[in-house]
C-alpha cells in the first residue's frame, strides 16, 4: 500500500489494488471475538453478525470509548468525514488499540449523481468498494420492498373503500377506515435522485385501476424504515414501531397507520435480514461495520444504534460517524441517537477542509462537476480566516453538547503552511483540540498526530446533557434548535405547519416525541447559498411530518425535497464493467 500513489490513482483503483490482500470476514469476526455461529457470512469478505446473540453474551463486559465524527458545513463535494472515520480507525490501529468503525450504507442516489458511495478516500478507505457500493447485503432493497408494500396496501385499501359500500367490504373482512386522499403522508420510495417522480399522479384509467390521486417518490433512504432501523434496539422493537407508522390521515383527521392496513407483520418479514449489522473492514484491515444509511439533511444521518452497542462491546474504540455538519448531524447524533441508546460520547471530531473554510470565508461557488476555481488551490490566507467563523460555530455547537472536541484539519496536499496555521488559531482560541491529519494520502501513518488528539480527548472527563428535554413543548424545541445551533434570530411558519404545530403539541403521546429536523447542509442557515455564520435571519418551517414508528416529529425547512435530483454531469457516466475480469471501475 506504500507505493499507492492517491494523487495519480482513482478511488477504486486503490481500493481494487488493496482487496487482493483483504483478510476474510471469518479472520475480521475471529480477531474480534465473534464466534463462528455469530456471524453470517455473505461469501468470503464481508457478512451480517447476530448482534442480539453476541450482546447477550458480553452483557457484562465494559464498553469501549465512543467517538463520533462530525464536520464543518460542506460544500458539495462533501469534506472528507467518511474519509476521517478511515482515517482514525486506520491510526488506531497503528497505535496497536483494538478499534472498529461504524458507517453508513450508502444510497444508490448520491452513489450514481455527484457525491460518491461515502466508502472514504484516498489511502483511508472501507473495503471491498463494489459490494459497499452497490447494495452490500440487500438492506435498502428490503427497506424500499417493506415501504412500497405499505402503499400498495393504502393505495388497493382506498380503491375497495371507494367502490364497496359498507357490506360489501364486510364480506372482505374489511373495515372501513375512511381514508382522505388528501392527507397521505407516505410517498413510493426509489433508492436514485430521480426529480421527475416527486409528484405524480396515479391510479388513472377505469376503477380496476385504482384510485386516482396525487402521489410522489421519495428517496428510500428518507423512508421512516430507515429510521427505525437506524434507532430500533432489537428486532421486537423494530416490529412494534413499524407498526405505528402513520400512512395517512381519515377524514376525521385520525392517523392511518400499517397496523390499521394489517400490512404491518409482512412489512417486518421484509425486514427481517435488515436487523444485523454488516462487518467489512478498512484498507489496512481493522473491523469496520455498516448498517443503516439515512441522510442527516432529510433524516436521522446515523448508522444503527445496534451497530454502536454491537461495536463498543468488541472494541477498545468505536468510530462512528454523523452525517454533514455539526449543525444537523451531530446535532441529531446528541439529541437523538444518543436519548434512544442511552450511550454517551467520549469525544467528538469535527472535520474541515482549507476548501470549505475558503467557500465559507467568500471564495466563489464550488460546483460539482466543474474545475475548481484556482483559488481553491492557490494560498489565500484572508479567506480562510474569515470562513473560521463557520469552523467556530460548529465547535460552540459541540461543546454545548458538554463536549470538548477534536478539530480534524483534513490535509489536501495543495493547503499550505500559513493556511493551516491560522486553522489551528482560530480553533485553539475556540476551546478545540486541532490536529492536522494526512490520512487520504497517507493511510494510517499520516493520521497519527490526529488520533494522538483523540485519544487524549478521550480520557478527559466530559459533561454530556441534551440540548433539551422531552417534556419542553415542540414549538420551543424547534426555536431552541434553531436559534442555539443554527444561528437563526427566530423560527416562522407557514399556515399549515402552524396548524400542524397546534395540533401536535395539544396530543400528549406526538408532543413527546424527538425533533428530526429538515434542513440544507449547505449552510447553517435554510437557504443552500448562504455561507459562513450567517446573522440576523429566521428560519422558516413550511410542513411537520410525523413518524410515530422511529420516534420523532420531523419539521421541514425551507424548499428541501426528500428527492433530491440528478445533476448533469453524474457518476453513472463514468461506471463501467470490465467483462474481461469482471471488476467494477469508475467508482468513488
Amino acid at each position: 500500500m506504500a507505493k499507492l500513489d492517491p494523487t495519480k490513482l482513482a478511488d477504486w483503483q486503490i481500493a481494487e489494488a488493496c482487496e487482493k490482500d483483504m483478510k476474510t470476514v471469518k479472520q475480521l469476526a475471529d480477531e474480534l471475538g465473534i464466534k463462528e455461529e455469530e456471524l453470517i457470512p455473505h461469501g468470503h469478505y464481508y457478512g451480517k453478525v447476530d448482534f442480539e446473540a453476541v450482546l447477550e453474551r458480553l452483557k457484562d463486559r465494559p464498553n469501549g470509548k465512543y467517538i463520533d465524527v462530525t464536520a464543518i458545513t460542506p460544500t458539495p463535494l462533501g469534506e472528507g468525514k467518511s474519509t476521517s472515520t478511515m482515517g482514525l480507525v486506520q491510526g488506531l490501529g497503528k497505535r496497536g488499540k483494538k478499534v472498529t468503525g461504524g458507517i453508513r450504507q450508502p444510497s444508490g442516489g448520491p452513489t450514481m449523481n455527484i457525491k460518491g458511495s461515502a466508502a472514504g478516500g484516498g489511502l483511508a478507505q472501507c473495503i471491498p468498494l463494489t459490494p459497499f457500493s452497490l447494495g452490500l447485503t440487500g438492506d435498502i432493497n428490503d427497506i424500499i420492498n417493506a415501504h412500497n408494500l405499505a402503499m400498495v396496501a393504502l393505495t388497493s385499501r382506498m380503491q375497495h373503500e371507494y367502490n364497496y359500500d359498507d357490506a360489501m367490504l364486510a364480506t372482505k373482512k374489511l373495515k372501513r377506515l375512511d381514508i382522505d386522499h388528501r392527507s397521505v403522508e407516505m410517498k413510493w420510495v426509489i433508492d436514485f435522485c430521480a426529480q421527475a417522480l416527486r409528484n405524480i399522479t396515479i391510479g388513472m384509467g377505469g376503477k380496476m385501476d385504482g384510485f386516482m390521486t396525487q402521489s410522489g417518490f421519495a428517496i428510500a433512504v428518507s423512508s421512516e424504515l430507515m429510521a427505525i432501523l437506524a434507532v430500533a434496539t432489537s428486532l421486537g422493537d423494530m416490529r412494534e414501531r413499524i407498526g405505528k407508522i402513520v400512512v395517512a390521515y381519515n377524514k376525521k383527521g385520525e392517523p392511518v397507520t400499517t397496523a390499521d392496513l394489517e400490512v404491518d407483520g409482512a412489512m417486518t418479514a421484509w425486514m427481517l435480514n435488515t436487523i444485523n449489522p454488516n462487518l467489512m473492514q478498512s484498507l489496512e484491515g481493522q473491523p469496520v461495520f455498516v448498517h443503516a444509511g439515512p441522510f442527516a439533511n432529510i433524516a436521522i444521518g446515523q448508522s444503527s444504534i445496534v451497530l454502536d452497542k454491537l461495536a463498543l462491546k468488541l472494541a477498545d474504540y468505536h468510530v462512528t460517524e454523523s452525517g454533514f455538519g455539526a449543525d444537523i448531524g451531530f446535532e441529531k447524533f446528541w439529541n437523538l441517537k444518543c436519548r434512544f441508546s442511552g450511550l454517551k460520547p467520549n469525544c467528538a471530531v469535527i472535520v474541515a477542509t482549507v476548501r470549505a473554510l475558503k467557500s465559507h470565508g467568500g471564495g466563489p461557488p464550488v460546483p460539482p462537476g466543474k474545475p475548481l476555481d484556482p483559488v481553491y488551490k492557490e494560498e489565500n490566507v484572508e479567506l480562510v480566516d474569515k470562513g473560521c467563523a463557520n469552523l467556530i460555530k460548529h465547535i460552540q455547537n459541540v461543546k454545548k453538547a458538554g463536549i470538548s472536541p477534536v478539530v480534524c484539519i483534513n490535509s489536501f496536499y495543495t493547503d499550505t503552511k500559513a493556511e493551516i496555521a491560522v486553522i489551528k488559531k482560530n480553533a485553539e482560541a475556540a476551546g478545540a483540540r486541532v490536529a492536522v491529519s494526512e490520512h487520504w494520502l497517507k493511510g494510517g501513518d499520516g493520521a497519527l498526530e490526529f488520533t494522538d488528539a483523540v485519544i487524549d480527548a478521550c480520557n478527559e472527563p466530559n459533561d454530556f446533557k441534551f440540548l433539551y428535554e422531552l417534556d419542553m413543548p415542540l414549538g420551543k424545541r424547534i426555536e431552541t434548535i434553531a436559534r442555539e445551533i443554527y444561528g437563526a434570530d427566530g423560527v416562522s411558519y407557514t399556515p399549515e405547519a402552524q396548524t400542524k404545530l397546534k395540533k401536535m403539541e395539544k396530543d400528549p403521546e406526538i408532543a413527546k416525541l424527538g425533533t428530526c429536523m429538515v434542513k440544507t447542509h449547505l449552510s447553517l442557515s435554510h437557504d443552500p447559498n448562504i455561507k459562513g455564520a450567517p446573522k440576523g435571519w429566521t428560519l422558516p418551517v413550511r410542513d411537520i411530518l410525523t413518524y410515530k414508528g422511529a420516534g420523532f416529529v420531523v419539521p421541514v425547512a425551507g424548499t428541501i425535497s426528500l428527492m433530491p435530483g440528478t445533476a448533469s454531469d453524474p457518476a453513472y457516466r463514468r461506471i463501467d464493467v470490465d467483462v474481461k475480469t469482471r471488476r467494477v471501475t469508475g467508482l468513488f
